[in-house]
């Protein structure tokens, strides 16, 4: 049973991981014009009220005085500040780059405050399915000769997979006590409260054109809402490095839609990675013996 549990976890998160690799080519097809900080800003804004109105249709009551301070503060935080991190990252440094840096980093830092904060220990097969994806994800930034490598760019992708291992964190911790849709409907609508005053700080002119709308409503709704309901839904069921480990799905989902949407080519080291990346994922999401044993289950 727990086994099942952990199996259709690990699934729900790698669903959640392909529609958050769309990110990166959407804010590449964006007008020009469109900032970073404004696409995060609206994404949190869409992908709130979305995700409110999804709680509010399944009936769920919000009692916020019940809620814990701290933990709901940090993870509003945590969710506000990887979108600056990760769509600044990505327009200096590059959709791969960017995605795979931040993405790929957040492993190794979830599964080390994992363990220092949550006592977590995530297992050996754990960290061999992780250095798979990780050596999986070098190689596909080592053979892009077009890649931009912008020192601003790496920082600000390692600052979104630190923030992407804290929410990791703090919303598992929110999970164990409230429904999944309730903690995503006050985690993006508060994110989006810390973001709101940078639109008056930024040129909305661009939002005018029609392909705006189309990148705006997919950010908002497909790759933030339906992605984090999914999310929310497997990590009650899997550890919290687990969960972040098979999340490496979404570089693997950017350089796919970078060869058939942008039109890329892939070398061969960029297709050893992209088979290590899937073996590792491999690893942690199909039934093999004592792959997964959750701690947390609902």
């Amino acid at each position: 049973m727990l086994e099942n549990q952990a199996r259709r976890g690990s699934l729900l998160v790698v669903a959640a991981a392909i529609l958050w690799g769309t990110t990166g080519t959407a804010q590449a097809l964006a007008p020009e014009g469109a900032q970073p900080i404004l696409i995060g800003t609206l994404r949190l804004v869409i992908g709130g009220a979305a995700l409110l109105i999804i709680a509010l249709a399944r009936g769920i009551r919000f009692h916020l005085r019940t809620w814990p301070l701290k933990p709901t503060l940090l993870t509003g935080l945590t969710i506000a500040t990887y979108q600056l991190c990760f769509f600044g990252g990505v327009a200096r440094t590059g959709v791969a780059v960017g995605t795979i840096v931040g993405i790929g980093s957040a492993p190794i830092m979830a599964g080390f405050l994992a363990w220092w904060l949550n006592r977590e220990k995530p297992g050996p097969r754990w960290l061999a399915a992780t250095l798979l994806a990780i050596v999986g994800c070098g190689l596909l930034v080592a053979p892009g000769q077009d890649a931009r490598v912008d020192a601003v760019g790496v920082i600000l992708a390692l600052g979104a997979g630190l923030s992407y291992a804290l929410y990791t964190l703090f919303s598992k911790r929110l999970l164990a006590h409230y429904p999944p849709d309730a903690v995503m409907a006050v985690v993006f609508c508060l994110g989006a409260l810390l973001l709101a005053p940078t639109l008056l700080l930024t040129d909305l002119d661009w939002l005018a054109e029609p392909r705006s709308l189309v990148v705006i409503l997919h950010l908002g709704l497909v790759a933030t809402a339906l992605a984090y309901v999914l999310f929310a839904r497997g990590l009650s069921r899997v550890l919290t490095a687990t969960a972040v480990t098979l999340s490496l799905a979404e570089p693997l989902t950017a350089g796919i839609l970078g060869v058939w949407v942008v039109g890329e080519r892939l070398s061969a080291l960029a297709i050893v990675g992209i088979g290590l990346l899937v073996a590792g994922l491999g690893l942690l999401t199909f039934p093999f013996p004592n792959i997964l044993k959750p701690r947390f289950v609902p």
